[in-house]
């Protein structure tokens, strides 16, 4: 699943304005987590609009591989017969996650309780990408584990004979950590609590109490959310519609934003409130953006984003705002290219240990399309309205939101834009290229004809 050995080169340039009524692929958070409470409930669960990326259909694997039964069906939707909490098989080889770090974190969880073995291995990007988060509290928990030296891929686990529950104070804001303790406590005996400081996306919460967990979610006296888990339920199967994923709109979002003329609406957005944080800011910064057609599915609420291109202006991001778009950070600074004076993006460091350094990515790709910006250990400054932007060539470190975001900027730039690999894109949103193509974009794996 490594995208070393064939890199695809893809150029972007500007074009007629984006226009038309689009949907974007199922939400990645999502299709990970039905797939991994499928296995976990005993009966059929069916999902409808599942993401078909690497990163999920990593997931799918990895679940067959302890004994779930995973089938597409002719009309799409997906069938998970699940083998029941406790009931886990031993997989027979290593499992391969590619680029998938939910994937890898949360599937820890699940498998670091149960009295089985496991080895993760993943591409050079993921084998980078610090896995001490997640298995320090599995070692808490009673869970053998042997990593390369920084608790880094390939790592292995053996799970205890009975895990312990624990209290869990997440150290940084990561919803990967709280839900792979949360997954781990679901085969503890007892309650395993999660104590979160600063909110995070709650998907893990809402789906484990949809599929029969017994879960509170609380706030202590300094506000801090506190969820308490009784291990050991009966998961019952469900029937899942997947949502359109916030992380992919959020490039159509901002392409129509920023390329002059354009008019867009992206169809069956998921709109939880721990993953609006770029409309919030764009919003804010002067976007014309309005939601549509609310509604809700399976507790979550959802509905039509309408943009038109707007004229933008710079403003201060608040930090508290990052756990709710920090997937996000690169597309807007994208935008805060386009934007009338400084953007400022305090409290990034989140960024330095994503699929790259993606703040440092940011800031170079920036700089090689001659965008003004500064780049601190944990803030990002960039400086819009420069003339004559473009014309570079973006390293992506295998990084699918990096390319994603700089082919973006090649569509409303001077001169066109070209990132080393659009087929690490295959990792989250399949259809980038035929989506944008649709609306008007114009795209090329031949550099020198889109130039």
């Amino acid at each position: 699943m490594s995208h070393e050995s064939s890199p695809l080169p893809l150029t972007s340039s500007a074009g007629a304005p984006l226009t038309g009524t689009i949907k974007v692929p199922g939400d990645k958070s999502i299709s990970h987590r039905s797939l991994m409470f499928g296995a976990l409930a005993v009966g059929r669960t069916t999902v409808k609009g599942l993401l078909e990326s690497e990163d999920v259909l990593a997931t799918a694997e990895a679940m067959r591989a302890v004994g779930a039964v995973i089938n597409k069906q002719a009309d799409g939707t997906y069938t998970i017969d699940g083998i029941g909490l406790g009931s886990l098989l031993e997989p027979e080889s290593v499992i391969d996650f590619g680029n998938a770090g939910t994937g890898v974190r949360l599937t820890m969880g699940i498998l670091g309780s149960h009295n089985i073995a496991a080895t993760f291995v993943g591409d050079a990007s993921l084998s980078k990408r610090p896995m001490g988060r997640v298995l320090n509290p599995l070692r808490d928990m009673g869970t053998n584990v042997i990593a390369r030296d920084g608790d880094r891929l390939p790592a292995s686990i053996k799970g205890p004979e009975q895990a312990l529950p624990i209290t869990y104070r997440v150290p940084m804001p990561s919803a990967q950590v709280k839900s792979a303790v949360l997954l781990a406590g679901l085969n503890a005996p007892g309650v395993t609590t999660v104590i979160e400081p600063i909110a995070t996306r709650d998907h893990t919460e809402k789906m484990l109490k949809g599929f029969g967990a017994d879960i509170s979610v609380s706030l202590n006296e300094a506000g801090e959310r506190v969820i308490k888990l009784t291990g050991q339920p009966e998961l019952e199967p469900q029937d899942i519609e997947v949502p359109s994923d916030p992380s992919s709109a959020a490039f159509p979002i901002v392409a129509a934003l920023i390329t002059p003329g354009s008019d867009v609406t992206i169809e069956s957005v998921l709109l939880n409130e721990h993953r609006t944080g770029l409309i919030t800011t764009l919003i804010e910064m002067g976007g014309k953006i309005e939601i549509l057609n609310r509604r809700e599915t399976g507790g979550e609420e959802l509905g039509d984003i309408h943009v038109k291109a707007s004229h933008l202006k710079g403003i201060t991001v608040p930090a508290s705002r990052a756990p709710s778009m920090i997937d996000e950070y690169p597309v807007l600074a994208i935008a805060a290219a386009f934007a009338e004076g400084d953007t400022f993006m305090p409290g990034l460091d989140e960024l330095r240990v994503k699929e790259s350094d993606r703040l440092a990515a940011v800031a170079r790709g920036l700089e090689a399309n001659g965008i003004p910006c500064v780049e601190t250990e944990d803030t990002l400054t960039v400086t819009g309205g420069a003339n004559n932007i473009g014309g570079g060539t973006v390293t992506t470190h295998l990084d699918h939101r990096i390319a994603m975001s700089f082919l973006v900027l090649g569509m409303a730039a001077h001169k066109p834009v070209t990132v080393d690999d659009g087929a690490v894109i295959q990792t989250s949103f399949p259809t980038f290229t035929s989506l944008f193509e649709k609306m008007g974009a114009k795209i090329s794996a031949n550099s020198s004809e889109a130039a």
